[in-house]
């Protein structure tokens, strides 16, 4: 079983989108999955794809950009900017 084998289907919450102090970022979000606490574990997920499915049961599909912080953030950019509901959602990675 390979690395991404064991990788695919972990939960995850999406928990902001990217942002600083004076602007925000709407086409990226910071996503953090469970088990995933450093920076080198965040960056093993860069290139997976991410899917979140909005209360409608319409499919946002996304991918891993790069790690967010020291503690295991990553970020991703979905095809379709996510809407403001999905801040504290679950997501999948594919």
């Amino acid at each position: 079983m390979s690395k991404s084998d064991v990788l695919k289907g972990r939960r995850g919450v999406v928990t902001s989108y990217r942002r600083g102090k004076h602007l925000q970022h709407p086409n990226q979000v910071i996503l953090l999955f469970d088990e995933i606490k450093t920076k080198s574990e965040a960056a093993a997920l860069v290139g997976h794809k991410v899917k979140w499915i909005s209360p409608e049961e319409k499919e946002f599909l996304g991918k891993v950009l790069g790690p967010h912080g020291n503690s295991g953030a990553v970020r991703a950019k979905f095809r379709t900017n996510l809407p403001g509901q999905a801040i504290g959602t679950p997501c999948v990675l594919m």
